[in-house]
Parts: structure tokens; C-alpha cells; sequence
């Protein structure tokens, strides 16, 4: 049952418009390691680019480069158009704490959808039924356990003892708010971040980690979401190479009728 109070993802992702610059504040509940959850970071700041009075259109696409850690309190999104024409903006956002030091930088595009010759080459990967599953424990990263993943395949024993060798870091899982919220383009972005580190399930053991660029590709507007109406997401990510510190990631997120709503890619360092 849908929440009529509001949500903690609304309240996480809440941004006020000030004279030249947006301002937000981050929130216990997404809390990460040693800062706020990339995915509620990225979702603030496309909350302020659907918010702001020249948007026109709907997201596109939202890449975001985390440049440092972002620290507890109140924080500044300098938000500015940098092109617009007839069916697209491009839109770059930086956000600044203590006195104008970069935490984060941003570029998104919109764009009006038009009605157009439609294809979807690609398979829709199915899962069992999202009651057959079980959800996954709690665990000591606040902002996880603000979501309800229940995986079909590749779940991952974190906390276990670590294999001696890797495994696939391939996963399939549905994924949902644990207070049951509408899916929208909002959501999405959080959740295009949401999935657990790839190497937390080739190597079954949580390591220093961190997402440090993400860009997240939509297809689906805000009617085509209406039409989905749903409060949970069939989800799979995999991964490429782990190499000198870095990896990578790339994900789906799919309505429970089989339509594909985003895709997403991004490089994460770790420590190991």
C-alpha cells in the first residue's frame, strides 16, 4: 500500500530554489560509507533540473562525476542551461559545500519525446515472482535498507567468508522501494545506482568502494511511466573488469510487463 505521508526518498531528494543556486541537504536515512548514497545524490540533482522553470522535456540522460566525498549537512547546486533547442537542453550542474569546493559535477540532457517507429531488440530477462523471493537482509549501509531487493539470481553472501577465487558478478533481482513508492524518473536514477558493488559479488565480501562517474540513459518519459504504474522494477547488472582499482558496472531496469525503462553504466574504485 502506497504511503500518503511523505516519502523518505522526497524528503532525502528535497531541493529549495534560492536567487542563483539550488540548495539541498542530505539525509541520514541514505547514508553510505563515508557519505550520502550516490544514487539519492544523483536524484537531488535531477529533482532540481525537473523543478527548474526553463526545463522542457523529459530526461534523456544524467551522467554524474562524484569528484569528493560529500560531507553531512546542507549543500549547493549551481545549476545552469547551457543549450537548448527545439527538442533537447543540455544542462550542467555542480554541487558545492564549505564556501564553493566541488563535491560533485553533472550533465543531463532532455528532451520532448515524439511519437515515433518503435523497437526493443533486446530480451526482457524475466524473474520469478516477486512474492516467491526472499528479501535480502538488512545491513549496516543505512540507505540499502530503504530498498526491498529480492534476488532470482546472483545473490550475494556478504559478511561470508571470502572465496579464494572470483565468481560471476552477474545479478538478477527485483528491486523496489521498502515503503512502496510509484516508480518515476526520480526513482529510476536512484535506482540505476542501487545495485551492490560487482565486486562485493565476485569476491562475496564488502571492500572500500565508490562510485566515481555514473551516467544513466532513460527510455521512458513521465506518460510512459504513468502507464508502467508500478512500485517495483526487475533489475540485472554485470560487469566488465576489475583492473588497478577501478571496475566497472552496467545495469537494466525493467517494468514487470517487459519493457526496458533504463540502462545505466558507470566506473567505481575499490580497495583490494
Amino acid at each position: 500500500m502506497l504511503t500518503k505521508t511523505p516519502h523518505l526518498f522526497d524528503e532525502a531528494t528535497a531541493v529549495t530554489a534560492g536567487d542563483s543556486r539550488w540548495q539541498g541537504r542530505t539525509s541520514p536515512d541514505y547514508w553510505a560509507f563515508v557519505g550520502p548514497f550516490g544514487g539519492c545524490t544523483a536524484a537531488t540533482i535531477l529533482r532540481a533540473l525537473m523543478q527548474h522553470p526553463q526545463r522542457a522535456g523529459d530526461p534523456l540522460a544524467l551522467t554524474v562525476n562524484y569528484c569528493a566525498p560529500v560531507a553531512e549537512g546542507v549543500f549547493d547546486l549551481d545549476v545552469r542551461l547551457v543549450k537548448a533547442n527545439r527538442s533537447s537542453q543540455h544542462w550542467s550542474v555542480e554541487m558545492t559545500q564549505g564556501g564553493g569546493e566541488v563535491a560533485t559535477l553533472a550533465t543531463a540532457v532532455f528532451a520532448e519525446r515524439r511519437p515515433s517507429w518503435s523497437h526493443q531488440p533486446t530480451d526482457f530477462p524475466g524473474a520469478k515472482a516477486f512474492e516467491e523471493l526472499r528479501p535480502y537482509p538488512k545491513l549496516a549501509m543505512t540507505w540499502t535498507n530503504q530498498y526491498d531487493f529480492r534476488f532470482d539470481e546472483g545473490r550475494p553472501d556478504i559478511g561470508g567468508a571470502a572465496l579464494k577465487e572470483p565468481v560471476s558478478p552477474y545479478s538478477k533481482l527485483w528491486m523496489a522501494d521498502r515503503v512502496p513508492r510509484k516508480v518515476d524518473a526520480l526513482s529510476l536514477m536512484s535506482m540505476s545506482d542501487a545495485f551492490f558493488g560487482r565486486i562485493f559479488h565476485a569476491r562475496n565480501e564488502l571492500v572500500p568502494f565508490g562510485t566515481v562517474s555514473l551516467t544513466t540513459y532513460f527510455h521512458a518519459d513521465a506518460a510512459d511511466l504513468a502507464a508502467e504504474d508500478t512500485t517495483r522494477l526487475v533489475a540485472v547488472a554485470d560487469a566488465k573488469t576489475f583492473h588497478k582499482s577501478y571496475g566497472d558496472q552496467h545495469g537494466e531496469l525493467w517494468s514487470p510487463s517487459g519493457r526496458l525503462l533504463a540502462t545505466t553504466t558507470q566506473i567505481a574504485y575499490f580497495k583490494a
